[in-house]
């Protein structure tokens, strides 16, 4: 089998690895940096179990080719507590519910993750936008648009009042 050298920076650590180029960013995380946060359910680029942030961009990490994050920051859930606490955001959807059977919880956070670092404070259609994009899985049957978005906005609000606080 063909290997290339691959240099991942991961939740701010750099690794040094030897991958096959069709290997997904995924199967990197999980099988080689043992980051099983990542999800994968799908492979398809549809459900969002498996989104990450590359460049502070949601992908999923099941379609995207890890030898394409050569070179950029990729960002796991496990990134979200570095020292093992949970981070406002990771608190906030245990306080509010914000998860279905749990499988997906860590793409909705990378998701949510991302909608925050792209506006402060995201509208509605921001919200939905963010979500969708995850995978149609984020959003529970029937879709209750409205009590999403408010959960989702109520835990960026309690994020932006953290990240504030700890500013000062």
């Amino acid at each position: 089998h063909e290997t290339i050298e691959l240099g991942l920076a991961v939740n701010g650590r750099r690794h040094e690895l030897r991958i096959e180029p069709r290997e997904t960013l995924a199967e990197v995380l999980r099988d080689r940096l043992a980051l099983t946060g990542t999800k994968v359910s799908c492979d398809a680029q549809v459900c969002g179990a498996c989104t990450v942030l590359v460049d502070g961009l949601a992908v999923s990490a099941c379609t995207y080719l890890a030898a394409d994050a050569e070179d950029r920051e990729v960002r796991t859930v496990e990134g979200l507590a570095p020292d093992g606490v949970l981070s406002p955001l990771q608190q906030a959807f245990i306080d509010h519910a914000a998860f279905q059977c749990g499988f997906c919880t860590s793409g909705m956070l990378m998701a949510a993750t991302a909608i925050l670092e792209e506006s402060p404070d995201p509208s509605r259609e921001d919200v939905v936008a963010g979500l969708e994009a995850g995978g149609d899985e984020y959003l529970p049957k029937p879709v209750d648009h409205a009590a999403l978005v408010a959960r989702v906005k109520s835990m960026l609000r309690i994020k932006a009042l953290h990240d504030t606080a700890q500013e000062q």
